[in-house]
C-alpha cells in the first residue's frame, strides 16, 4: 500500500475532521517522506494498512475515552496502530505491564497475558500516538515529520464534540499535547494527568492514580456507560 493511499483510507466518521489537514501540504509532505523513506529500503512500523487502525477501531461519535502515546513501537511484530498495544503473541511491553498492574489495583482487572488492546478501542478508547509510524529500533525518528497535525486534528475534533468524554494523560508529552490542541483546562470533560507508566516514571504517581476507575464513574455519571477494561484473555474473542 502507498503511503498517500494509506493516509487517505480514513473512515467515515473521522473524514469531515481530518479533510482539511489531509488535503493540507503538510499531510502531502509527509506521504512523500514516507513513499521515499519506503523506497530506501527502511522498514517501518507498523505496516501501512494499520497507520489509521485507532480510527478504524474507534469511530469519532463513538468516543469515550483517550489516551495518547507517544509513537508506535519499533520492533518487529509489536506495533498494530492503537497506543501501548502490541499484538498477541509478542512480548507484553514493560509499560503496558505497568498499566495492567494498575488495573489489577484500582479495579481488581487480571492481565490477560497478551498485550492487544482492541477490547477497549471497539469499546470508544481511543489509543492514539501523536506520531502513527516509526522507523524500525529507532524510537522518535517520525516525529515531527507531519503526523502531528493529523493526531492533533483528531484530538481536537474529540474535544469538540458536546458529549462529555475522558482524557487520560500520561506524562508530559500528552498532557502538552491536549492541553494545547484542545484547551481542555476549563472544558466539560474530564481530563486525568499522571506520570507515564514507562518503568522509569511509573513509581512518581502512574501507580495509585486510580484513572480507570476515575474515569468509569463520571462516565456513569453523564449516561455514556461504563468501560469494560478486562481485557480477554483470547484477544481473538476482544470484538
Amino acid at each position: 500500500m502507498e503511503a498517500a493511499e494509506a493516509m487517505q483510507g480514513v473512515p467515515a466518521s473521522w473524514a469531515d475532521a481530518l479533510a482539511p489537514v489531509l488535503d493540507g501540504p503538510e499531510s502531502q509532505r509527509l506521504a512523500g517522506w514516507l513513499a521515499a523513506e519506503a523506497r530506501a529500503g527502511k522498514t517501518i512500523y507498523p505496516p501501512a494498512g494499520q497507520w489509521l487502525r485507532a480510527l478504524e477501531l474507534t469511530a469519532l461519535d463513538e468516543v469515550r475515552v483517550v489516551i495518547l502515546g507517544q509513537d508506535p513501537y519499533h520492533g518487529p511484530g509489536q506495533a498494530h496502530g492503537l497506543a501501548f498495544s502490541v499484538m498477541e503473541g509478542v512480548k507484553v511491553p514493560p509499560s503496558l505491564v505497568n498499566i495492567y498492574k494498575e488495573l489489577a489495583s484500582d479495579c481488581g482487572v487480571i492481565a490477560p497475558g497478551h498485550g492487544s488492546l482492541e477490547h477497549w478501542a471497539r469499546q470508544g478508547v481511543l489509543l492514539l500516538n501523536n506520531a502513527l509510524t516509526v522507523e524500525a529500533g529507532q524510537p522518535g525518528s517520525h516525529q515531527k515529520r507531519g503526523w502531528e497535525a493529523i493526531t492533533d486534528a483528531a484530538v481536537a475534533a474529540v474535544a469538540a464534540r458536546a458529549e462529555p468524554c475522558v482524557f487520560l494523560l500520561w506524562g508530559s508529552h500528552a498532557r502538552k499535547k491536549a492541553m494545547r490542541v484542545a484547551g481542555l483546562g476549563s472544558s466539560h470533560h474530564l481530563v486525568l494527568t499522571a506520570p507515564h507508566p514507562s518503568p522509569l516514571s511509573a513509581y512518581a504517581g502512574f501507580f495509585g492514580c486510580g484513572h480507570f476507575s476515575q474515569a468509569n464513574a463520571f462516565l456513569e455519571a453523564h449516561g455514556r456507560g461504563r468501560i469494560d477494561w478486562q481485557v480477554p484473555v483470547d484477544a481473538a474473542r476482544s470484538g
